[in-house]
């Protein structure tokens, strides 16, 4: 009969030094990636509000502009926006870089996706080239934002003090009740 090479002595010793190796990894990527995240977003926010800064530089700035005349019924034009927008970005861009006021950054950053994703409902000749299963590259801009919410929500569940636990072992070392794991 055929010995499963799992259970093969041979493979045991590999196996521990593999387990051991995968653990200070995944433990590194629990300690590390929160504060990765983190910075990572808080970059693209401040270098694409930076960009608004500049009239030209950024190629979301007219759909962009186009949007908040609209939502606001052409009470807020261009002039005013852009700034607006730019300076929005690049405060959540800060808050996010420094860790500081979290929750108002992410606050900002929640009402500015909203935004965000409005052309998609507003302009969808400009955002799909088949609505709703074929965006324009504009359409691609702002459905990657879903990424951006999901990183955002990934740090919101830290901002009162909740941690990644790099594997169950860790919870039940930590005395919390072993719940099964999705996934």
């Amino acid at each position: 009969m055929h010995r499963s090479l799992a259970a093969d002595p041979r493979w045991t010793g590999w196996r521990r030094r593999f387990d051991r190796l995968d653990r200070a990894i995944t433990s590194w990527l629990a300690r590390a990636g929160i504060v990765v995240l983190r910075l990572g977003l808080g970059l693209v926010f401040l270098w694409f509000g930076v960009l608004k800064f500049i009239p030209g530089l950024s190629p979301a700035q007219d759909l962009a502009t186009r949007t908040i005349e609209r939502v606001t019924l052409g009470a807020v034009g261009p002039d005013v926006s852009l700034p607006i927008l730019a300076a929005w970005e690049s405060l959540i861009g800060l808050g996010l870089l420094s860790g500081r006021f979290l929750r108002a950054t992410l606050f900002l950053l929640a009402v500015q996706m909203l935004g965000a994703a409005t052309p998609l409902l507003l302009f969808p000749a400009e955002t799909f080239t088949r609505f709703p299963y074929a965006p324009t590259l504009e359409g691609q801009y702002i459905i990657k934002n879903v990424v951006l919410v999901g990183a955002a929500m990934v740090i919101g569940a830290t901002v009162r003090g909740g941690v990644i636990v790099p594997h169950r072992d860790a919870r039940a070392a930590e005395g919390e009740v072993s719940r099964p794991v999705a996934g």
